[in-house]
């Protein structure tokens, strides 16, 4: 989704949505946080750093990393069209703040090795759904429910859903799957995958199909996946302890989950449903929490300022977030933002959650209170904006500015600038003008992935898109996967009359998102141009050409996957 200002939106009954993708890949894995796992025959509560290299669940050889990699990105390459994808910049910056630590106390305890850290896309995908609801997927692809994100009320239970889940990556516990019934695993992927997504709009019929070709074989998992379950929970309390987070995270995150599993349990998929989870799985998360101080962060500078460990994995976003003080600030003493950034993100989540206007003419009110608490004056701005009230929402966001602190300033002035952006029904006022440049050049030098992209709107915005252009370059060359980052760097050429360069640069978004059919398509639509046009910068039509044939070709080698798949 692009990463355009908000607009009010229509609160009017919308198509029915299709078959939601996110809710398929936790089908497919039965690895989500919430399926539950009896904890009897845990392993020991102190386990020693490099306890995930002990003998596992059994090995993953019947299917190669390159083989799971091919078979995430195919279901990526569906989940980026999905209605349901959501890219929003402040949202996959404070997961990503999150994410790092966790990615470097995994490499630190041997849990990431060196193949998978490079082969895997390791790469985090948000989806609107209100569900309570975090899973991971072939590949080292993961998904996160805004459900998830608004229930929780602290960085570190948001932080344990993200380390099971990455232990289940690590563990290659999608590659065990379908080693452990190699004669079920072609036609049952197929039929979920494939047939899912031939569905299209009709859920009900794409239910009826999963449900029916897979009843037999995903009951006969159950008890295999409550197995890799344990072995998720004790390597991800690991990773997350090892990254210097509170292991309370994972005791309150498995409360709420308990209570989100039977408040979401609506029958649809009966045979791949367990049991509650138990009071047991909560006691072996309590014995393990450590009786005295955490434990500091294992990767380099998470607490100090420096620059944190370089991002594991070839492919996908992939965000540096130096002393995560250019975006969202660490709290003190721990990795990842503060309670307080925290509290205004999960209020984000929550709203964009929403489609109905009752629960955001409820959450404005109570916004507007004089005792209102800063996540309650967020999530109020952000519902009047989405209500038509841009000029309550301005007045609301100033507030929160008011009454900012540090570690909340970057968010509150992210939002301010979001509804500077956001169509206006009257003039901007002087104050505003010069508010909107102020952000703008703050934001522009800012090395935070919603600073980028904010600032280049603003610059577009205020009549200056070669500063929208310069700064998403360099943004690029560094992210060359930020399909949001080609498609803002598209509009600003646009502006700037270079159709070369704007066509190419919505080539590379489609490419970003694995649509090479796409990317060739417009990239032979940038050789296409008048020739007066094409002429005009030949550095750049060599690049197309160029960029055309790699596309081409990885086209080709897609197509060949899906044959084979197929067969």
């Amino acid at each position: 989704m692009r990463f355009t200002p908000l607009t009010p939106r229509s609160t009017t009954p919308t198509r029915p949505r299709r078959l939601r993708l996110w809710s398929l890949g936790a089908v497919i894995l039965a690895s989500t946080t919430l399926v539950p796992a009896s904890l009897s025959n845990a392993q020991g509560v102190n386990d020693p750093p490099n306890a995930s290299a002990l003998p596992g669940l059994g090995g993953a050889e019947g299917m190669s990393v390159s083989a799971e990699r091919r078979l995430g990105d195919r279901i990526a390459r569906s989940i980026y069209q999905d209605p349901d994808y959501l890219d929003d910049p402040l949202l996959v910056d404070y997961l990503q703040a999150l994410w790092q630590p966790l990615m470097g106390a995994a490499r630190a305890r041997g849990d990431v090795p060196p193949e998978l850290g490079e082969r895997l896309a390791w790469e985090l995908m948000i989806s609107r759904d209100r569900t309570v609801n975090a899973f991971a997927m072939p590949g080292g692809y993961l998904g996160v429910n805004l459900g998830l994100l608004a229930v929780t009320e602290r960085p570190e239970e948001v932080a344990s859903v993200l380390a099971h889940e990455l232990s289940h990556v690590s563990q290659r516990h999608i590659a065990r799957l379908m080693t452990r019934e190699e004669r079920m695993a072609p036609w049952m992927m197929g039929a979920m995958i494939l047939g899912a997504l031939a569905a299209g709009s009709n859920a009900q019929v794409a239910g009826a199909a999963i449900a029916g070709s897979t009843a037999v074989a995903a009951q006969s998992q159950l008890n295999f996946s409550r197995d890799m379950e344990r072995e998720a929970d004790r390597v991800g309390f690991g990773v997350l302890s090892g990254a210097g987070f509170d292991g309370q995270g994972f005791v309150t995150m498995f409360d709420k989950l308990q209570q989100a599993s039977r408040l979401n349990d609506d029958g649809a998929f009966p045979y791949l449903r367990s049991h509650p989870l138990s009071s047991e799985r909560i006691a072996d998360m309590r014995a393990r929490l450590p009786q005295g101080p955490v434990a500091p962060a294992v990767a380099a500078g998470l607490t100090t300022g420096a620059d944190p460990a370089p991002p594991v994995g070839a492919g996908g976003l992939k965000l540096d977030l130096p002393g995560l003080s250019a975006g969202l600030p660490a709290a003190a003493g721990r990795p990842g933002p503060s309670v307080a950034v925290h509290s205004l993100m999960a209020s984000r989540a929550r709203v964009l959650a929403e489609n109905g206007p009752d629960r955001m003419r409820s959450w404005l009110q109570v916004g507007q209170a004089a005792q209102a608490k800063p996540g309650e004056r967020y999530a109020a701005a952000l519902s009047a904006l989405r209500l038509g009230q841009r000029d309550r929402a301005l007045e609301l966001a100033q507030e929160l500015r008011d009454s900012a602190t540090p570690d909340t300033r970057f968010a509150t002035d992210a939002l301010m600038l979001e509804l500077l952006l956001s169509p206006a029904t009257s003039p901007a006022t002087p104050a505003q003008v010069n508010l909107l440049a102020e952000l703008r050049d703050r934001f522009l030098v800012s090395s935070a992935r919603a600073g980028v992209l904010l600032g280049a709107q603003a610059a577009m915005a205020s009549g200056e898109p070669q500063r929208a252009v310069s700064r998403l370059q360099s943004w690029v060359v560094l992210q060359p996967r930020d399909a949001l980052a080609w498609q803002t760097l598209a509009r600003a050429h646009q502006l700037q009359g270079q159709p070369l360069r704007a066509v190419r640069a919505e080539a590379e978004a489609r490419a970003a998102q694995l649509d090479y059919a796409g990317a060739a398509d417009r990239f032979r639509a940038a050789q296409s141009l008048p020739v007066a046009q094409r002429n005009a910068d030949g550095m750049e039509l060599a690049i197309v050409d160029s960029r055309r044939r790699q596309v081409e070709a990885l086209l080709r080698e897609s197509v060949r996957d899906e044959e084979e798949s197929k067969r």
